[in-house]
């Protein structure tokens, strides 16, 4: 079978649906064959690359084209639309010559959906389209688009573009319920969750870095840990004030990570003791970052529950570790957390009741413990290998649709 994966950031960009779908190329190609159409290098990416109008690079079953868009970086944030338009005024007639039996499309830019319908119907060929997080949705709940015509013609185009779907693959059931409200027949909608690495029962575990553990930890008695990009969709000033009140509970919360909000909660926190910020670690210190908490924090704002799916949540569960979502019960990570018993959930919208329900873990160490179990017997659910097997199962079952 041969595959279309349209996507403007692929490694060596370090974005998350870059990596996402390198993960995904990696499956699918171990038994088809597979072409990438991405954009040049721009999403603070390990390397830069000359301009060329295309550049093509082969690694197995994989072509990867890259189009000769511009490569602004995404902190700016205006110029970074025009690596959006470079890139879809290439992409499509590019697309066009290659000839494929599905086209697969992810989410950046944030209209890639609506380009993959496009490219999809000229070439009369099925089409699938992974949802990695909702647009125009986000942009609007998340205050970067104002709602007025622009949103409304936007939502209307990505509405035709999920009915052209063969196939609409999201991350959770909240977003599952959000595209069935747009109208989406349910029969056409799958859930891959991203997932986890899982070890077998007898492997070693990794070895944890100590010095990583004492540097999220400080000196505080109970750690609440929020690891991860700092963006639109987090309650924020709720979350920064409830750890305002648990200052004298000797709770502190510790931000690891960058972000577009970085700066405005930073300012939130102003000057108290107990909120810490701390830049992201090598990959490798993963596990020592997971492991160095009581309890992590997963937090969705109110309007956002499915448009955004945090999938931070299943390396938690593998590290055995509680969460509070500070989310709406919509929430994957507050449902899935209320029914498996891995996770509390409090209001978005309440620092009172989120400092509420810390305060109580915080005098409760049989519950955090049960909750941490909890956490890694549920994990092995959420196997990364079995997530990406249905995946592709789904891509073949598409075609034969």
């Amino acid at each position: 079978m041969r595959i279309l994966l349209l996507n403007m950031y692929y490694p060596p960009d370090t974005s998350a649906t870059a990596k996402m779908a390198a993960t995904v190329v990696d499956a699918l190609s171990a038994q088809h064959e597979v072409t990438v159409l991405c954009g040049r290098p721009s999403y603070d990416p390990t390397e830069r690359r000359p301009w060329r109008l295309w550049q093509t690079e082969l690694a197995g079953r994989v072509r990867i084209f890259r189009v000769g868009s511009t490569d602004y970086p995404r902190f700016a944030m205006k110029r970074r639309v025009l690596n959006y338009l470079s890139y879809v005024a290439l992409v499509i007639p590019s697309a066009l010559f290659t000839p494929r039996d599905v086209v697969l499309a992810m989410t950046d830019p944030p209209f890639e959906g609506i380009v993959g319908a496009i490219v999809a119907r000229l070439k009369s060929k099925p089409y699938v389209y992974n949802i990695r997080d909702m647009y125009p949705d986000m942009a609007v709940g998340g205050a970067i688009v104002e709602p007025g015509l622009l949103a409304r013609v936007w939502e209307r185009l990505h509405r035709w573009a999920l009915r052209r779907a063969t196939r609409v693959i999201v991350l959770g059931e909240d977003m599952r319920a959000r595209i069935v409200a747009k109208g989406v027949d349910p029969a056409r909608i799958e859930i891959v969750r991203d997932g986890a690495d899982i070890l077998p029962p007898d492997a070693p575990q990794p070895a944890l870095d100590n010095e990583v553990i004492r540097t999220i930890r400080g000196d505080f008695k109970f750690v609440l840990l929020h690891a991860g990009n700092l963006g639109f969709y987090g309650a924020w000033e709720t979350l920064v004030t409830a750890a305002r009140n648990l200052e004298v509970d000797g709770v502190g919360l510790v931000f690891v990570g960058e972000g577009a909000q970085r700066a405005h909660v930073e300012n939130l926190a102003g000057d108290a003791k107990n909120v810490r910020f701390l830049s992201f670690f090598p990959a490798s210190k993963i596990p020592s970052v997971l492991a160095a908490p009581d309890a992590h924090v997963v937090t969705v704002k109110r309007g956002l529950e499915g448009v955004v799916v945090p999938s931070k949540m299943y390396g938690i569960l593998a590290a055995g570790k509680p969460i509070v979502a500070i989310a709406p019960e919509e929430t994957d990570a507050a449902s899935l957390g209320a029914k498996f018993g891995f996770a509390i959930s409090a209001d978005p919208d309440n620092p009172e009741k989120v400092a509420a329900s810390i305060r109580l873990l915080v005098m409760d160490a049989e519950k955090l413990q049960n909750m941490g179990r909890a956490a890694r017997a549920v994990a092995s659910d959420y196997d990364r290998v079995k997530e990406l097997q249905r995946f592709v199962k789904i891509i073949e079952e598409a075609v034969k649709a």
